[in-house]
């Protein structure tokens, strides 16, 4: 099971914690909109059983992301509340903060 975890910050900012289970995967990174698309800039950690990375974003925007394995391979959060198409044939899972922390 994936989970996003959204949390208040001062100054209109919300730390986004993304949790993947520490299976098979290798070394992940999350990649989207937060980086720009930027491979390996936020790699997953082993925490508590889990792979974890957190980004503290501005709020009121949406957020566009896929997970980029080591061998190379693009991934979405099965479990997103939302997608969007990205331009290549494929679809970008998304954070929605724009009306306060829903993740739809």
């Amino acid at each position: 099971m994936v989970v996003i975890r959204c949390e208040p910050k001062r100054g209109g900012k919300v730390k986004v914690s993304f949790h993947l289970p520490a299976e098979g995967d290798g070394n992940v990174s999350v990649v989207g909109d937060f980086n720009d698309w930027t491979p390996g800039v936020t790699p997953l950690r082993v925490h508590r059983g889990d792979l974890t990375a957190s980004v503290t974003v501005d709020a009121g925007r949406r957020y566009a992301f896929r997970y980029l394995g080591e061998d190379g391979r693009w991934f979405n959060d099965e479990d997103a509340p939302g997608y969007e198409e990205n331009g290549f044939g494929g679809t970008n899972a998304v954070v929605d903060l724009e009306d306060g922390l829903s993740l739809a």
